[in-house]
């Protein structure tokens, strides 16, 4: 019979704590990238997010990600209003923690996701819109491939393909849909007419240190126990490739560009998290910095030929965990070793050539859903209630306009 190990329990309820404060960190991260007329619209889109979802997770959500299997596709509603989820071990998830524990932890992961698109389309979005999107988009995209790739009897995790914090079900997923939402809902009216230029960037890398602070929640925690030292290793591989990552991004930057910049740290920090957060269980800390640089590099690149395109990502969400997602997910399949967690696979470097493959099948199915059925929400919102501030509103600012508040009376 399975029994609670207190240590793996405080684990766990401190990584979900540490899980729940990027979302804030998110919220200054962003919004100090805005314009000040629009730093508590861009906020709150974050802040609203954790009550909404928390609540929708709790009703349905965890149900359908962690649910029973059906076929391979989606939970059951067994757990809907989370009975049966009490405060008893789960041998399928949490055989040494409360079942209760794995949810919340995993109820973390639900709130930041969503949060996340909000930056491609920040300063133009209607809130009550913004609200309809997130609450169908949580159930229809996120919900099912959390159970794909997490669930137990989901067809990826069936598959063998690796995620193990979240790279496609967080940073490809959202990623997707950010550039669904871009497409949608198209740029802002001075963008590329103008300059749009952060309003405060110490807000925005105070927010960077709070993503990275708790990433450790994130990753580590995604070991689901303290026992061993399958969360060291994850904790220390975050850590290196993150380091690793805002190095080769402040240094290409630098020759690109002539001059490093606070933004462009704080950037590449969050690249580097992207990206180590599906290997992060499954690699070793010299391969962590390996994957941290690549990323750096990646995902700079990919801001470079935003402009070239020519849609308006405004914070870069595509750029930073659309590419760095599949960077993440596509070096796991090269990177991951059976010595550091036996639960895993071996990939091309290791001997195992097949999870190459197998990631590759999950980020292009991740992709092609994600993509189809963000956009397909995004024009059915857009049709019943809009999504879009109009053009008065965008001009005095979302602060004012969705909120009636400012965020700096002088």
């Amino acid at each position: 019979m399975d029994a609670i190990n207190s240590g793996d329990n405080a684990f766990l309820l401190i990584s979900a704590a540490l899980v729940l404060l990027m979302t804030p960190g998110l919220a200054l991260f962003y919004g100090g990238m805005v314009r000040s007329k629009n730093v508590l619209g861009t906020i709150m889109q974050s802040y609203y997010v954790i009550a909404l979802v928390s609540v929708l997770w709790a009703v349905v959500g965890y149900t359908l990600a962690f649910g029973p299997d059906i076929g391979g596709v989606i939970g059951g509603l067994n757990w809907v209003g989370l009975s049966g989820v009490g405060q008893e071990p789960f041998s399928d998830y949490s055989a040494t923690t409360p079942h209760l524990s794995f949810m919340i932890f995993q109820a973390m992961f639900a709130v930041i996701t969503p949060a996340l698109i909000t930056g491609a389309v920040a300063e133009r979005v209607k809130f009550k819109g913004f609200v309809a999107f997130i609450v169908l988009w949580s159930l229809l995209v996120y919900s099912p491939i959390a159970h794909w790739v997490w669930g137990v009897g989901g067809w990826i995790r069936t598959l063998g393909a690796l995620d193990f914090a979240g790279g496609t079900v967080v940073h490809i997923n959202a990623g997707v849909a950010a550039l669904a939402a871009v497409l949608v809902i198209r740029g802002r009216r001075d963008y590329g007419v103008a300059p749009i230029i952060p309003h405060n960037l110490p807000m925005t890398v105070l927010g960077a240190g709070l993503l990275w602070f708790g990433w450790f929640g994130f990753n580590a925690g995604s070991a689901l126990s303290s026992s061993g030292g399958l969360a060291a290793s994850a904790f220390v591989a975050t850590h290196l490739a993150t380091a690793a990552a805002t190095l080769s991004w402040t240094t290409v930057e630098w020759l690109h560009r002539g001059k490093p910049t606070t933004l462009g740290a704080a950037s590449g920090a969050v690249a580097g998290l992207v990206a180590i957060t599906p290997a992060s269980g499954f690699v070793t800390p010299m391969p962590a910095i390996v994957i941290g640089l690549i990323a750096g590099l990646a995902c700079y690149g990919a801001i470079l030929l935003k402009s070239r395109l020519g849609y308006d990502d405004s914070l870069d969400v595509v750029g930073v965990h659309g590419v760095g997602g599949v960077t993440g997910a596509l070096l796991t399949g090269l990177f991951a070793s059976v010595a550091v967690n036996a639960a895993g696979a071996n990939g091309l470097f290791f001997g195992g050539p097949e999870l190459i493959l197998k990631q590759l099948v999950a980020i292009a199915v991740t992709v092609v859903y994600s993509f189809a059925v963000s956009f397909a929400l995004l024009k059915l919102v857009d049709a019943l209630i809009g999504l879009r501030v109009d053009d008065e509103d965008e001009s005095v600012g979302l602060d004012i306009s969705q909120h009636s508040e400012t965020g700096y009376a002088i």
